[in-house]
């Protein structure tokens, strides 16, 4: 089935689960779960909903359920509970004898869906034409286990929100030049915090197969994959200044997902984990505005009472792939494994496996 096997790929949930109240079916995960134990793990992404957090045996944010996922030794079945990425990489970082699990197959990432292995395939052709051997491939991990692969095969490596500073840093030790796939806006916030300028980056748009870029193409360092999240550039400008405008006691922190202009006019940006980390440690009664998605905001909320904390966007509403993954579909999951009938494994093609290994094992020895 291509670069990727779906194996015992399932058509529609079963009509049994939406019978079942929500008491039944939390009742039948912590059953299976406690029948299981360590054979059975459930990492967990911070975005996901609470119906589904409440059971993680981790939760985390890229980089950390990356490592956790290479760590895992004991767990026969690892039901991930995030996005196809992530199940991906979790497979590529695992043993053979571990099935790793996607609740649900919709649930995918439309970043990931901005770079394809054939426009890329286009893109490397005409970048080594125009600048030789001096460019270095980075990819998110936010990306296809075949675009990971194309990374490692030629000597680049993978990137978190977490370390993509230091990667980057790394990066230009290797080559002159950085290809960086597939999230534009990560990778130009990223590489002007390390000093480079604007001037010095230009978009590749992978549809129109052309750089966007006024200037000699020869002074560029960075080369900016015309991708983003969905979810993230909906945080603007607009929102900010009617903030400033009207509370300006609030701190306003986002995720480097978001475009450079909203970078720049926040108080602080960084990783998931970071922006946890930092309104974990504010003193009570401090105020936050959070550009980033909804379900962690939302968390943040209930969470951290003696604060105010809220979204930049008002009208902002949680990752729609990422919410896929719900109680019903984690159920029916753990059943089927508990039946012995595994559904929805995820299983990287060997030679990509691979290829994308060697991204993923440069970026977790300099985590």
């Amino acid at each position: 089935m291509g670069l990727l096997d779906v194996v015992n790929t399932p058509t529609t949930l079963p009509d049994k689960y939406k019978k079942m109240t929500i008491e039944e079916m939390e009742q039948r995960v912590r059953e299976i779960k406690e029948h299981f134990g360590e054979r059975l793990y459930l990492p967990c992404h911070h975005y996901q909903k609470d119906e589904v957090v409440q059971f993680a045996d981790a939760t985390g944010d890229s980089l950390k359920l990356a490592q956790l996922s290479a760590q895992n030794k004991k767990a026969d079945y690892i039901v991930f509970c995030g996005v196809h990425f992530m199940a991906e990489t979790a497979d590529i970082l695992t043993s053979p004898d571990q099935k790793v699990i996607l609740p649900d197959m919709r649930a995918g990432c439309t970043m990931a869906d901005m770079a394809d292995m054939d426009q890329t395939d286009r893109a490397w052709k005409v970048m080594q034409e125009t600048f030789g051997d001096t460019i270095l491939p980075l990819t998110y991990v936010n990306s296809t286990a075949a675009i990971k692969a194309f990374c490692g095969r030629n000597g680049g490596a993978t990137v978190t929100s977490s370390n993509a500073k230091e990667m980057l840093k790394w990066a230009f030790t290797e080559k002159e030049r950085i290809l960086f796939l597939p999230d534009q806006h990560l990778g130009r916030n990223t590489a002007y915090d390390l000093g480079i300028p604007l001037e010095q980056m230009a978009i590749w748009d992978p549809i129109k197969e052309k750089f966007e870029y006024d200037g000699d193409l020869q002074q560029v360092r960075i080369i900016l994959w015309k991708g983003h999240c969905s979810v993230h550039e909906k945080f603007t400008v607009e929102n900010i200044n009617e903030l400033r405008e009207n509370d300006p006691e609030v701190n306003i922190i986002v995720h480097p997902e978001c475009t450079f202009d909203v970078v720049q006019l926040s108080d602080l940006a960084g990783s998931t984990s970071f922006i946890i980390k930092t309104i974990e440690q504010a003193p009570a009664g401090s105020k936050w505005a959070v550009g980033t998605e909804m379900n962690l905001v939302n968390r943040l909320t209930d969470t951290h009472k003696d604060k105010e904390v809220f979204s930049l966007n008002p009208n902002m509403c949680p990752c729609l792939t990422m919410n896929r993954i719900d109680l019903p579909h984690l159920l029916w999951a753990l059943e089927t494994i508990e039946q012995g009938e595994t559904i929805n494994q995820i299983s990287v093609d060997q030679d990509i496996a691979i290829d994308a290994t060697k991204a993923l094992e440069r970026m977790l020895e300099r985590a």
